[in-house]
């Protein structure tokens, strides 16, 4: 102790310095709790994506009645919904071509009234948001997609429409109006897992 004492003494350590030396380690224990804070933010975020997912899991195809398709999100702006989108497609793939038709998907979405999350969350478990599609194909949905047999559009609006469309009136309005019910036609092979990743979209995009 004498030691340390002497040492203070002989560099003459001024008040300024004890109070400049005083903040920085206030500010650091600060920045450190920020941390900490952000980090549980994060891992509480993720916890109750991943409940969620399990709560609507593959126990029971018929207990997604959480997502009914046929109606339209609570979101009530236009430009939140396609903002909302940009930050899930800036996240998992920022150069998908969806990033600027985020405008384009809630719009198609509403005129056939769907979940503006639909068509995105099909993208993401079908192509990684149009990162892995036939050559210039522009089917990001796996849309009449199996064996050697594929399903081309001239643009990813086209695809959007001719999507969005099929799904209204071949999956919706025939009473597949949830994420499994639509799974069952959409890729019947599926064991659940196609369901379950939609879903954890949607719930990703609600989380955002």
């Amino acid at each position: 102790m004498k030691n340390w004492l002497n040492i203070f003494y002989l560099k003459k350590v001024t008040f300024k310095q004890i109070v400049f030396l005083s903040l920085i380690f206030v500010f650091l224990v600060l920045l450190n709790i920020n941390f900490i804070v952000l980090a549980n933010t994060a891992s509480l975020k993720d916890k109750k994506i991943r409940d969620l997912v399990y709560e609507f899991g593959d126990i029971n195809y018929d207990n997604a009645e959480y997502y009914n398709l046929s109606l339209k999100s609570d979101f009530s702006l236009f430009d939140a919904r396609s903002a909302n989108l940009k930050k899930f497609i800036r996240k998992y793939y920022p150069e998908s071509p969806l990033y600027d038709l985020s405008d384009k998907i809630v719009e198609i979405s509403d005129k056939y009234g769907l979940d503006y999350r639909l068509l995105v969350a099909i993208a993401m478990q079908e192509s990684n948001l149009c990162k892995r599609i036939p050559v210039d194909s522009h089917n990001c949905w796996g849309w009449g997609i199996y064996g050697d047999t594929v399903t081309r559009f001239s643009s990813y609006e086209e695809g959007l429409e001719t999507v969005a469309r099929g799904l209204k009136l071949n999956y919706v309005d025939k009473g597949y109006n949830t994420i499994y019910s639509i799974m069952r036609k959409y890729n019947p092979s599926s064991n659940g897992s196609w369901g379950n990743a939609v879903l954890k979209f949607f719930l990703v995009l609600e989380n955002l």
